[in-house]
């Protein structure tokens, strides 16, 4: 499978963005699909992931409360919705697929798409 992440800017503190993950291929609904960042810096880290039927979804704790991450798998298309944006949270994000369907383990992500800019102004 392949993905393409788009939808990342510039967005104020406090502000929101919506990522998307677009799939190629016609088994997107059997993959789980993630959501990583990486800061200047930092290593990449676990932002979100969502199994492959959307039942089951999970985060980092420091975007509880705050991010989205959903599916639609009539359109191949996973996202990420971020609201209450703060500094922080600026990274590249990238969106995987897991082919277990789990969405949850890292070492179960075998593709990934290219990054999207996030940046959160102060």
């Amino acid at each position: 499978v392949q993905l393409q992440a788009s939808g990342g800017g510039l967005v104020q503190a406090g502000g929101s963005l919506r990522l998307s993950c677009a799939a190629s291929g016609r088994t997107f609904s059997r993959y789980g699909m993630g959501w990583f960042r990486q800061a200047p810096g930092k290593e990449r880290e676990f932002v979100a992931g969502i199994s492959w039927s959307g039942g089951s979804t999970y985060y980092v704790d420091s975007v509880k409360g705050r991010f989205t991450i959903s599916r639609d798998n009539a359109k191949n298309t996973a996202y990420l919705r971020m609201n209450s944006l703060k500094p922080e949270d600026t990274a590249v994000y990238y969106c995987a697929a897991d082919s277990t369907g789990r969405g949850l383990v890292l070492r179960d992500f075998d593709y990934w798409g290219q990054g999207t800019l996030v940046t959160v102004s102060s």
